[in-house]
C-alpha cells in the first residue's frame, strides 16, 4: 500500500510563493508517476502538475505554467510543487497522487491519493 502525506500549506497575500510537500511511503517511490490536482470549493478536482519517473518529463495545466514547478527527490520519497506568483484563484486544497502506469496524466485515474492540504490566496 502506499501512503501520500501533503504538507506546506496555508495562507498568502497574492504574488506570495509557497512549496508544498508530499513524502511518499510503502513502495518503490520512484517507480511512480507523481501528480499533483487541486480542488476549489464547489468545482470539480482539476489537474495542475505532473512528474514521470523515467525521464523526469513534466506537465503542467495552462493556468499554472510559468508559475508552478513541479519536482521530485527520489532518495527523500518527496514530490514537491513549488507555486509562484499566486493569485486568488490558486485557492483550493491541493492533492497529491500516484500512479505506475497511466495513460493521460491529466486524468484522475491516480491510485493513490494524500489526503490534501489547503492553499489560500488572499487579495
Amino acid at each position: 500500500q502506499v501512503q501520500l502525506v501533503e504538507s506546506g500549506g496555508g495562507l498568502v497575500q497574492a504574488g506570495g510563493s509557497l512549496r508544498l510537500s508530499c513524502a511518499v511511503s510503502g513502495r518503490t517511490f520512484s517507480s511512480y508517476i507523481m501528480g499533483w490536482f487541486r480542488q476549489a470549493p464547489g468545482k470539480e478536482r482539476e489537474f495542475v502538475a505532473a512528474i514521470r519517473w523515467s525521464n523526469y518529463r513534466t506537465d503542467y495545466a495552462d493556468s499554472v505554467k510559468g508559475r508552478f514547478t513541479i519536482s521530485r527527490d527520489n532518495a527523500k520519497n518527496t514530490v514537491y510543487l513549488q507555486m509562484n506568483s499566486l493569485k486568488p484563484e490558486d485557492t483550493a486544497v491541493y492533492y497529491c497522487a500516484a500512479v505506475l502506469s497511466i495513460r493521460l496524466v491529466t486524468s484522475k485515474q491516480y491510485d493513490y491519493w494524500g489526503q490534501g492540504t489547503q492553499v489560500t490566496v488572499s487579495s
